[in-house]
């Protein structure tokens, strides 16, 4: 005979066998599902906890109890040195421009571009928004707002810059069209073609687009799954090559997902400093952490020194809106003068919108929900690569953001497997234009693929896995036939 916990234990395994529960959903919660089932609480938590034992489900602080995946791939290996650890040329980030065809083409399955659904977005929020202001004011939509941004925005960004401890004025914030302007203006501000900058790998390929537009070499750093680039391989670095700028996402890198700890940042920026070169800090993912507090940027740890912050609203409002901005108070004039050359200014309307929505803490309110769905979201894909793709596969443990980084057994092509889905009408994004080599025949991250999660969870999603699986057994087969 059976205790009742373990009566509803076993119920709740068999709802989750069946799928009634999938990977990363929370269960109901202590209280509610005593009182559906006229249970008593302790008799819940300990049918809860029989569950956690036997590996069915995992506990969140706080948060409840959370369907545990029972296929999760192993971790990413930790090779860390890059094939070569010398200035290179960027080149072949062409291959980019493919995917963002398919990022705009509704017919196909999104996983390449890291653009998130509708789904994950404040659309009516935002659409609220920016009714108000077209309403509120008008005749500021018809004239070029100044080349800084808007003010009222810039005062907002400053608020809450404050808030992971970085007091900036509102007069050093510039407004860009999104955070590749921004990174943009920061390599004009600081290097000329020819120069050497510092970068983790793998590195997000529009950092490396912007090298390439920008005639720079790439110095690879070698670079930790999950802390991040490894502050000793900096260190030497700067004593071998004559370093210019340095360009690293500190909080939940693209693509590893990786979270550099606070000991780390300050290392690399007393490291930077004592040679006198800029950090270029890439924060696009720093709302978007799966814990709280919200990490601190380099930036915010060390005031004095010589940061470059940039950062954007694409992956938590809306990529369409092009906002992104650039804080370096030691250069705001240069900056100021880049972004007028470039193009005049930012368009007012999303600005303003945007400012609404911070100023009315509808913002904060949104990143609380998506956040967690966010990691449901990676929780599922990674569930379904374990369960789906060959053995050997391994995939990245991101601590915040919405993609995934896979690495496949070594035999099979990412590029190939990229061209592959596309015929299938599913974008991927091959780990080859994670590297500043590309196009130059060697290629670092050739087996790897990178995933972005933020889509929806339907039958269609299901099928694209599938199919990207079967593509790599077919390539296995076939190099095994060969």
């Amino acid at each position: 005979m059976s205790f009742r916990y373990q009566q509803l234990a076993s119920e709740l395994q068999q709802q989750i066998e069946q799928g009634h529960y999938v990977c990363g959903e929370r269960l109901p919660g202590v209280r509610e599902l005593a009182k559906v089932r006229s249970l008593s609480v302790s008799t819940v938590v300990a049918g809860y906890r029989q569950l956690e034992a036997d590996g069915y489900v995992q506990a969140s602080h706080r948060s409840g109890y959370f369907v545990k995946s029972r296929f999760q791939p192993p971790p990413l290996s930790k090779d860390l040195a890059p094939k070569s650890q010398l200035p290179e040329q960027v080149s072949g980030q062409h291959m980019a421009l493919s995917l963002s065809k398919a990022a705009a083409d509704s017919g196909y399955t999104r996983l390449g571009a890291a653009v998130p659904a509708a789904r994950f977005l404040p659309q009516h929020a935002l659409q609220k928004a920016m009714q108000q202001v077209i309403k509120m004011q008008p005749a500021r939509l018809m004239q070029y707002e100044a080349s800084r941004g808007a003010i009222e925005l810039r005062t907002e960004i400053a608020k809450r810059m404050a808030l992971q401890g970085a007091v900036v004025s509102p007069q050093d914030v510039i407004i860009t069209n999104g955070c590749q302007e921004a990174l943009m203006l920061s390599l004009k501000a600081l290097t000329v073609p020819g120069d050497i900058v510092a970068i983790e790998s793998p590195a997000f390929y529009g950092l490396l687009q912007a090298l390439e537009a920008a005639g720079l070499q790439a110095l690879t750093l070698p670079t930790d799954p999950q802390t991040g680039v490894v502050p000793e391989a900096l260190e030497q670095a700067l004593q071998r090559w004559p370093v210019k700028a340095c360009v690293l996402i500190s909080n939940f890198s693209n693509p590893l997902g990786s979270l550099m700890p606070k000991i780390n940042k300050k290392r690399i920026v007393a490291a930077l400093s004592a040679k006198g070169i800029a950090l270029i800090e890439d924060d696009t993912y720093g709302d978007l952490g799966f814990a709280v507090p919200r990490p601190a940027s380099c930036f915010a740890l060390a005031p004095q020194a010589d940061i470059f912050y940039c950062g954007t609203f694409s992956k938590t409002i809306s990529p369409d809106l092009r906002l992104g901005w650039v804080i370096a108070p030691k250069q705001t004039a240069k900056l100021e003068y880049l972004k007028f050359i470039s193009n005049i200014s930012t368009a007012a309307l999303p600005q303003l919108a945007v400012a609404n929505l911070l100023k009315s803490g509808r913002y904060e309110r949104h990143l609380r929900q998506v956040r967690g769905q966010y990691q449901l979201a990676l929780s599922r894909i990674s569930h379904q690569i374990g369960r789906l793709f060959p053995a050997g596969t391994r995939v990245s443990q991101p601590q915040g953001g919405f993609v995934l980084w896979v690495e496949l057994p070594p035999a099979i092509d990412g590029y190939l497997l990229a061209q592959q889905a596309m015929a299938q009408h599913i974008s991927i994004a091959p780990g080859a234009i994670f590297s500043p080599t590309a196009a130059a025949g060697r290629a670092e991250f050739s087996h790897f693929i990178r995933l972005n999660c933020a889509v929806e969870p339907d039958a269609r999603l299901e099928r694209a896995l599938a199919t990207l699986a079967q593509l790599c057994n077919e390539q296995l087969l076939k190099k095994g036939l060969d």
